[in-house]
């Protein structure tokens, strides 16, 4: 009873009724025109599949298993912990942490448990943001309300995305013991923008998506959670693909 309740619930979220919806209402013109209808079910088939955690796992999964989380018994030492920025939501009505994103906050709980087993590394916080609101300070300033000494954070706000935080951060890590802290489906990229500057990182991935320990009865339901995770992984390929372009037009690009 509880399962059959579950996956009622999950049907019935905005995702996969609407995708129900739009299938039924097509029903009605396909008598009118069946090309554009095959087509429309199609697209629809398409948005389910890659919305479901039996789809994403194929294209998550063999992303996350070359990754291994941070061990800090394989790492006696560390000089510096970068996280790198994520989504953010300002507003001054709520506490720092309440304007931080889950991507964000997935990241600086990674790097704050990083943060208390090495008490003398700094810690970086980077990315910027809007409404005179940067990720780095929304971090720096959660990272102190957990307890971590302000003269320990160093903030990165000027950066835009993932290139500017590499360059404006390189001087400051060549040649030291750097942990770099970002989700796992950005970690490669990442890791590729800051060894181009010549900095050496030790990976530390986080928000993992283990889709494959979702219950099976949900496996081949639509979810929105399921596709953002997609629209994540889509995001770095395309990045990928824009940075290796770049770098075949100007090899000093990147």
């Amino acid at each position: 009873m509880f399962e059959i309740k579950k996956i009622i619930g999950s049907v019935l979220m905005p995702l996969p009724l609407s995708l129900l919806l739009v299938a039924f209402c097509l029903i009605f013109i396909s008598k009118t025109n069946l090309k554009s209808f095959l087509f429309s079910w199609l697209l629809i088939l398409f948005l389910w599949a890659i919305s479901t955690p039996y789809v994403a796992n194929f294209i998550i999964t063999p992303q996350e298993k070359a990754l291994k989380p941070f061990n800090v018994s394989q790492h006696t030492h560390l000089d510096k912990i970068v996280i790198l920025g994520c989504n953010i939501y300002p507003n001054k009505s709520l506490p720092s942490n309440g304007q931080l994103g889950g991507c964000a906050l997935s990241r600086l709980v990674e790097g704050l448990r990083l943060a208390n087993h090495y008490p003398r590394a700094d810690l970086i916080v980077s990315g910027g943001g809007y409404r005179k609101t940067s990720n780095a300070n929304l971090m720096s300033k959660t990272a102190q309300a957990l307890g971590i000494s302000s003269n320990r954070i160093k903030q990165n706000p000027k950066a835009l995305d993932t290139k500017d935080e590499a360059r404006l951060l390189a001087p400051h890590l060549v040649d030291r013991q750097v942990a770099l802290v970002t989700s796992a489906s950005h970690m490669a990229r990442a890791s590729d923008l800051f060894q181009a500057q010549g900095v050496d990182i030790i990976a530390a991935p986080t928000q993992f998506y283990s889709l494959g320990s979702q219950p099976k009865s949900r496996q081949f339901i639509a979810q929105a959670s399921i596709l953002k995770a997609v629209t994540s992984h889509c995001h770095e390929w395309i990045g990928k693909v824009w940075i290796s372009l770049l770098r075949i037009l100007d090899p000093e690009a990147l």
